[in-house]
């Protein structure tokens, strides 16, 4: 009884030792994945359409309206509009991004404003960490903003 005491007193300090470790982690994927999200938005602010389509999954997935591009090069061809003109259409950051467990997953979403600075919606981003240490961009939808009561 004893030493079973003693092996579940060891494991719950190892559990609780670990435990600050991951959360660390988690904090510095999260961190990755805000610093990501900020610069793919600066894209849209510095007019920089290469760089945008650098932030594509090959199987990316942006729902827009009632239509759904899916991979990079549809992806890149539908969002070309929006970088037309001096001015951006809209801007987005960042307001809370949550990574899985794993490291390998993220979701980030926040406000979308226009030129003007209102909040006109809101996005949600599923990001990847792909191959080189990279988040790439795998799902993303924006909604209208909602009105409150």
């Amino acid at each position: 009884m004893r030493q079973a005491l003693g092996f579940s007193s060891a494991l719950l300090v190892l559990v609780a030792c670990s435990s600050p470790k991951t959360i660390m982690e988690r904090a510095s994927l999260q961190q990755q994945v805000v610093e990501t999200e900020r610069a793919f938005a600066r894209t849209m602010s510095d007019r920089d359409f290469k760089a945008f389509k650098g932030f594509l999954s090959d199987e990316a997935v942006f729902l827009g309206g009632d239509r759904t591009f899916r991979g990079k090069a549809e992806v890149a061809a539908g969002w070309a509009p929006f970088f037309e003109g001096p001015i951006p259409r809209f801007s987005w950051a960042p307001g809370r991004v949550e990574v899985l467990d794993s490291g390998r997953l993220a979701l980030s979403t926040g406000p979308v404003r226009d030129p003007k600075g209102k909040l006109i919606g809101t996005f949600t981003s599923v990001w990847r960490l792909e191959s080189g240490g990279h988040w790439r961009i795998l799902f993303d939808k924006g909604d209208p903003a909602c009105e409150k009561p």
